[in-house]
């Protein structure tokens, strides 16, 4: 089962400014939050069953907002430009099995990108599956997620 979709929750947050608002949460915060608590609920309602569905969708909430804040707060602009390089680079040009690798010098954070399995689906797509993995502060965080190449030669995220 995926536990998180890393890659996906870097997309959503590219467009985020690094300055902090009046509140003093930065714009990579909230949508951080926002995002995780997106993710964190669709996960959590695949996991619950029967009347124990909405406590496992409200609890992915919580805690994927809780992460997505985290992650929010922790990278800054370059890191996810580094990051969703290091993504492309994977998806674009890697073999299955090869790290995209990626560093930021001025903060130490790290991470990398690797496509684990690459195929055709049905609608005659090719799609690879992949791992994403970053490191803030010592912390890693880690996702799988699948994207496919559209007509256009761009790569979505479709998992």
């Amino acid at each position: 089962m995926k536990i998180a979709r890393l890659g996906a929750a870097l997309l959503l947050t590219t467009a985020l400014g690094a300055c902090a608002g009046p509140n003093g949460y930065g714009n990579k915060e909230i949508v951080g939050t926002a995002a995780g608590a997106g993710i964190g609920g669709l996960i959590g309602s695949q996991i619950g069953h029967g009347s124990g569905q909405l406590a496992a969708t409200a609890a992915g909430v919580f805690i994927g907002g809780l992460i997505g804040n985290q992650i929010g707060r922790s990278l800054d602009e370059q890191d996810r430009r580094y990051a969703q390089q290091a993504e492309f680079n994977a998806l674009e040009h890697q073999p299955d099995g090869q790290y995209s690798r990626w560093n930021n010098p001025n903060n130490g954070n790290y991470g990398y990108s690797v496509p684990q399995n690459t195929y055709q689906n049905p609608n005659g797509q090719y799609c690879r599956e992949y791992q994403t993995t970053v490191v803030v502060n010592g912390q890693p965080q880690s996702a799988h997620g699948t994207a496919c190449r559209e007509p256009d030669g761009t790569w979505q995220i479709v998992s």
